[in-house]
């Protein structure tokens, strides 16, 4: 049904592919995927901070936490009304409105006098990342076409999973080295250069799209599911650290009729022309939504398994954080090694390649998990690395291609909106990874374990990700051969 509102709409600008050379630029992505970069490295990097943080600012371990949940939180909930908000008012205007936002942000968490000011500042940061990161995406998937499109989603996988896996490391360095005697303030202060020169080129070399619905935004809409994603998220990861307090649950039992609600809102808006937060008709699309729900199941797999594997190296065999995250580079090789290959087998085997990776990935933590019990809590972490290498070259042949799978489902108007969706599953479904592997790993231990409990511990919690990793797999492989029409 066509509203008077869209007949009246102004042309939706062309896409950039059609506009020339321009639009294909390589430099364009670079710029986008700086900004990928720098979001996702300040979700990992401040956990090797905290410490720091507590003894510099005297801050409790609860302003510790939320010092690096309160950037989650604000990342995860805000993608979706992020993304709508970049179909209409332009993906580039806001990918750079975002920057600003995140590059002041990460000035005020390096300056910040207290532990309170810096928590405020990570939400701000996270809230700055949420408008940020779907336009990245949603760019993306009208920018490039055909192999170029897979060359760009697997470029974007790469960096993504180099900005998780060694976010720990470049955390742990910058620390070490205590530029001009800042300490921790670094990781954040940093972001502050690489703002700058990221917003002094994107409108020279990023082309500007949006959608051609522009009825506005449904602000009841964005405030319902974004109560209900912090709701689950708080719900989730706060309460499992805090052994399930009675306000954990009410916040997880509010999800239900809060998602409820959204639901019945959306279909609302969409059945009188109103313009939803998200257009229901996404879902009508076999690969959208199937690819979804195999995305989400994948990241409840991969999320969680960094601070799994941190927990073991670090708590269980004694590494440092720095130590620890040298081992990390094994499943960043093993990451960088697949997103070469994938790139060039993706055109030759399509959506199969998609649900290898999660099989490997689930392979690789079995042989992870049996080495380490194998070897107890005396043997080398060394003999980790053939597991962690095919855990890793999993990861890279899935993270950027079933992206873009999960994107080609979507119409090119919703571009953004869909990447808000996208975005918020995958954060989402890492977050949700995290407090089931708590719940699994930490009451297997119980308290004041000896190190001698910890790889069992460890493996046990790897069961769920395993079976996480088959069903995504399992989904991957179901997925219609071509690109259905919503």
């Amino acid at each position: 049904m066509t509203t008077e509102a869209e007949a009246q709409a102004p042309a939706r600008v062309p896409p950039p592919d059609r506009e020339g050379e321009a639009g294909r630029s390589w430099a364009a992505l670079a710029i986008l995927l700086v900004g990928t970069f720098v979001t996702v490295l300040d979700y990992f990097i401040a956990n090797v901070a905290i410490p720091s943080v507590q003894s510099d600012l005297n801050a409790t371990a609860a302003q510790g936490q939320l010092v690096v949940i309160g950037y989650g939180v604000a990342f995860t909930c805000g993608m979706i009304t992020g993304g709508r908000v970049g179909d209409l008012y332009g993906r580039r205007k806001m990918f750079a409105l975002g920057m600003v936002f995140f590059t002041i942000a990460s000035a005020a968490c390096g300056f910040a006098p207290n532990a309170d000011f810096l928590i405020v500042a990570r939400v701000v940061q996270g809230t700055a990342a949420a408008l940020m990161v779907p336009q990245v995406l949603g760019i993306l998937g009208v920018v490039y076409t055909g192999a170029a499109r897979v060359r760009a989603f697997t470029v974007y996988g790469l960096v993504v999973g180099f900005a998780a896996v060694f976010g720990q490391v470049i955390g742990g360095l910058l620390i070490t080295v205590d530029i001009a005697g800042l300490d921790w303030r670094t990781i954040f202060l940093i972001n502050i250069p690489i703002g700058v020169v990221t917003l002094w080129l994107t409108p020279r070399k990023v082309p500007e799209s949006r959608s051609d619905d522009r009825r506005g935004l449904d602000i009841p809409g964005a405030l319902l599911v974004t109560a209900a994603l912090v709701a689950l998220v708080v719900g989730l990861v706060e309460g499992q650290s805090a052994g399930w307090p009675v306000w954990s649950l009410v916040c997880l039992a509010a999800t239900v009729p809060l998602f409820a609600a959204f639901v019945s809102h959306t279909r609302r808006r969409a059945r009188t022309g109103s313009g939803p937060l998200i257009e229901p008709a996404l879902f009508h699309n076999r690969v959208f939504s199937q690819g979804l729900v195999a995305s989400l199941s994948y990241f409840l797999a991969m999320g969680s398994f960094f601070l799994l594997l941190a927990l073991f190296l670090q708590q269980g065999r004694g590494l440092s954080p720095l130590e620890s995250g040298l081992l990390f580079f094994t499943l960043g090789a093993g990451y960088f090694g697949s997103s070469m290959v994938s790139a060039q087998l993706a055109p030759k085997i399509g959506r199969r390649l998609v649900a290898v990776g999660p099989a490997l990935l689930a392979t690789g933590y079995v042989i992870v998990g049996l080495t380490a019990h194998a070897q107890g809590s005396d043997g080398s972490v060394t003999l980790l690395i053939p597991g962690l290498l095919v855990a890793g070259f999993g990861m890279g042949m899935t993270t950027g291609p079933l992206t873009g799978v999960v994107l080609s489902g979507a119409a090119p108007e919703h571009a953004a909106a869909a990447s808000g969706v996208v975005n918020t599953v995958q954060e989402g479904g890492a977050a949700i990874g995290v407090a089931v592997v708590g719940a699994v790993f930490f009451p297997v231990l119980g308290d004041n374990p000896p190190a001698s409990e910890y790889p069992y511990a460890f493996g046990m919690a790897l069961i769920p990700l395993v079976v996480f990793a088959l069903i995504a797999s399992a989904l991957s492989l179901t997925l219609p051969k071509e690109k259905q029409s919503g």
